[in-house]
């Protein structure tokens, strides 16, 4: 059976919190999940979607639509994704990301981005860059 795309829904929560875990390395409490999907679904810009096989949800890809200041036009940004680990180099990936693609081109935006994290960055870095992803800058954070 062909890996499917949908958008995820409460009754992923579980899965969604293993997913989670596994990109950032920290326990998310399903509350917490629950939370994240309350807030998706208030939100005109931001979007959850699962890959799945025979059910399984083997990926996670967080979408929303940046607006440009500096200029009219839109950017679909990659937020989130994620590929459970026993799921890996086969395909997941490059489904998320094709699909945040033809997203992102049919909400007519000029193209998509992403930020990469630390911890799997050579790996995560060579697969963006063999999809036709550039390095273009950096990102400063202050927190509060």
């Amino acid at each position: 059976m062909p890996l499917t795309i949908r958008q995820a829904v409460k009754e992923d929560v579980q899965h969604l919190c293993h997913l989670m875990k596994e990109l950032s390395g920290h326990e998310i409490s399903q509350e917490e999940m629950n939370n994240r999907l309350e807030f998706i679904e208030d939100s005109p810009f931001d979007s959850l979607y699962v890959c799945e096989e025979n059910g399984i949800i083997l990926g996670l890809l967080g979408f929303r639509i940046r607006e440009n200041l500096e200029e009219v036009s839109k950017y679909g940004e990659i937020s989130v994704i994620v590929v459970d680990s026993n799921a890996r180099r086969k395909g997941v990936g490059r489904s998320l990301m094709s699909y945040a693609e033809k997203l992102a081109f049919e909400k007519g935006c000029i193209g998509t981005w992403l930020v990469s994290g630390f911890g799997r960055e050579e790996q995560a870095h060579q697969f963006y860059k063999e999809l036709g992803y550039e390095i273009t800058g950096y990102r400063f954070v202050k927190r509060f």
